[in-house]
C-alpha cells in the first residue's frame, strides 16, 4: 500500500514508518521540519487543510498519529492541532479516495479517574476526560469514528503508556525527575498497571491498518498485557535507565491537592501576559490520579479483532531500555 503517516518525528510513528516499509509498504511521512529520514517526506502543518490536503493525495492508507501531547497549554492549541487536523485528514481522506485510516488515539480518552480493571476500550467522552489533551483526543477520535464507511474504513487504536528507548515522554519524564530527587511514588504504590513496549504498540497499529475493514468503527486498547504494580514497573525503568529508583511516598490526597494548586498557578500564567508559563509542571490532578489508580486492559478481544498479539515481553523490553542507556 501507498500509507502516509502522520508524526512520524516522534518515537512511536518513527517505529510504525519503519516497520510498514520493512515490510514492502511505500511509506510517506508529514511532518512540520525536513528531517532527512529514510522516508519520502511531504512538509506541513497538520493543521492546515492545504498541507493536509497535498499530503493525503495519491494514498491508499493512512495512519494519524500527529497531535499535541504536552501535558499544559491552551485549549486552542489541542481543538486546532487535535481536532481540526483529525478533521482535515478525515476529509482529505474522503476527498481523495484513501480506504483506510488508523486514528492512534488514549485511553485517557474515556478515563473519568476511577480505577480501570480489566475494561475493554469504553466510549470516548470529551466532557469527563481529564485534561486538554484527554479531550481533545476524544474529541477527534469520535470525529473519525464517525466517518466510518464503506468507502472509508476507520479504526482508532488507543496504544496505553507506551514506552521505549529513546522515549522523551514518559521515560524521559520518569528517570529525569529520578535523577533530580523528585520522583515520589503515589499512594501505596500498589495499583497495577500496563504499559505497551514501542514495538508491540506499533505492531498493533499496522495491524489494525490491515484488519481496518473487519475491526473499523470501533477503538482499541492496545496494552503489552503485564499489567504490574505502578512501584516495580517505575522502580524497573529508572533502575533500567540507570536512574535511582524512588523510595519516598506522598499521599494521594495530599499529592492531589498540589496538583490542583499547580494547575491554579498555570491558568493564572496563561492568563495575564508577562508571567513565565508552566511548561512542565511538577504535578497535575491528573498525573496524580494516574500514579495511584489500577488501569489495565482486558486484551481478549482487541487481539481477536486485529488478529495481533505483543511479540516482545516486559524484561525484552527493559533489556533493550538497559543497553540504549549504556
Amino acid at each position: 500500500m501507498k500509507v502516509l503517516v502522520t508524526g512520524a518525528s516522534g518515537m512511536l510513528g518513527g517505529t510504525v514508518a519503519d516497520l510498514l516499509a520493512e515490510r514492502g509498504d511505500d511509506v510517506t511521512v508529514m511532518q512540520r521540519r525536513a528531517a532527512g529520514g529514510k522516508h519520502r517526506e511531504r512538509l506541513g502543518d497538520i493543521s492546515s487543510a492545504d498541507d493536509v490536503d497535498r499530503a493525503v493525495a495519491d494514498h491508499d492508507a493512512i495512519i494519524h498519529l500527529a497531535a499535541k501531547v504536552n501535558v499544559t497549554g491552551r485549549w486552542a492549541d489541542y481543538q486546532r492541532t487535535n481536532i481540526g487536523g483529525t478533521q482535515n485528514i478525515v476529509e482529505a481522506a474522503q476527498r481523495h479516495g484513501v480506504r483506510r485510516l488508523v486514528q492512534v488515539s488514549s485511553p485517557s480518552v474515556a478515563h473519568s479517574g476511577r480505577s480501570i480493571s480489566g475494561d475493554g476500550a469504553n466510549p470516548a467522552d470529551p466532557h469527563s476526560a481529564r485534561g486538554n489533551y484527554a479531550r481533545s483526543k476524544a474529541a477527534a477520535e469520535l470525529l473519525a469514528l464517525a466517518a466510518h464507511s464503506d468507502e472509508l474504513a476507520v479504526t482508532a487504536v488507543r496504544p496505553h503508556l507506551v514506552w521505549g528507548p529513546g522515549d522523551t515522554q514518559l521515560v524521559g519524564r520518569i528517570v529525569a525527575r529520578a535523577k533530580s530527587g523528585r520522583l515520589p511514588l503515589i499512594g501505596s504504590g500498589a495499583a497495577l498497571v500496563d504499559t505497551t513496549y514501542v514495538d508491540n504498540a506499533a505492531s498493533a497499529i499496522v495491524a489494525a491498518l490491515d484488519r481496518a475493514e473487519h475491526a473499523g468503527g470501533r477503538a482499541w486498547v492496545v496494552t503489552n498485557g503485564e499489567p504490574r504494580p505502578i512501584g516495580e514497573l517505575i522502580g524497573d525503568i529508572c533502575r533500567a535507565s540507570g536512574a535511582p529508583a524512588p523510595t519516598r511516598r506522598v499521599p494521594f490526597a495530599l499529592a492531589y491537592a498540589a496538583g490542583a494548586l499547580v494547575e491554579s498557578a498555570m491558568e493564572v500564567s496563561q492568563r495575564i501576559p508577562g508571567l513565565p508559563s508552566i511548561d512542565e509542571p511538577p504535578l497535575t490532578r491528573f498525573l496524580a490520579e494516574q500514579l495511584s489508580t489500577a488501569h489495565w486492559f482486558d486484551q481478549r478481544q482487541t487481539q481477536a479483532a486485529l488478529a495481533w498479539k505483543p511479540h516482545l515481553r516486559l524484561a525484552e523490553g527493559f533489556n533493550a531500555l538497559s543497553a540504549a542507556s549504556e
